[in-house]
């Protein structure tokens, strides 16, 4: 496991676009290699699957493409290689990553039930409000 987290190192700046492209591209590959070990160390075979992540993964680097700028990109990659070492080294917890990239930001679980019959209209807008 130590091995994992010491590949994921940050890169150096970029000069050009193609170069900072070329180094996300780098970081997709590295975030979707360790996904096996991820599942693993937080227990999320019965929550959520390895395409299903690797979508979540992609996802979030799309919602980012129109940037072009080589030092906002590598300011983004940045934060995305300290995310993974974050979830690789346990900083952070199995209920985080179900509420981050599976449930949460429109992510791959949507929960459409209706969970609140019977309560008043105060605690219906109140729960639609602050509900994920």
């Amino acid at each position: 496991m130590a091995f994992v987290v010491r590949s994921a190192r940050v890169p150096p700046n970029s000069a050009t676009f193609e170069e900072a492209r070329q180094r996300t591209l780098e970081f997709f590959r590295k975030a979707c290699r360790s996904i096996p070990t991820i599942m693993q160390i937080h227990n999320l075979e019965d929550v959520v699957t390895i395409s299903q992540l690797r979508s979540t993964i992609s996802s979030e680097i799309r919602k980012q493409a129109h940037i072009t700028n080589p030092k906002v990109i590598d300011m983004l990659l940045f934060k995305g290689f300290e995310e993974l070492n974050n979830i690789l080294e346990q900083a952070k917890q199995r209920h985080h990553l179900i509420g981050q990239y599976v449930i949460g930001r429109e992510g791959l679980v949507q929960d459409h039930r209706t969970k609140d019959q019977g309560i008043s209209d105060f605690l219906k807008n109140f729960y639609s409000s602050n509900y994920f």
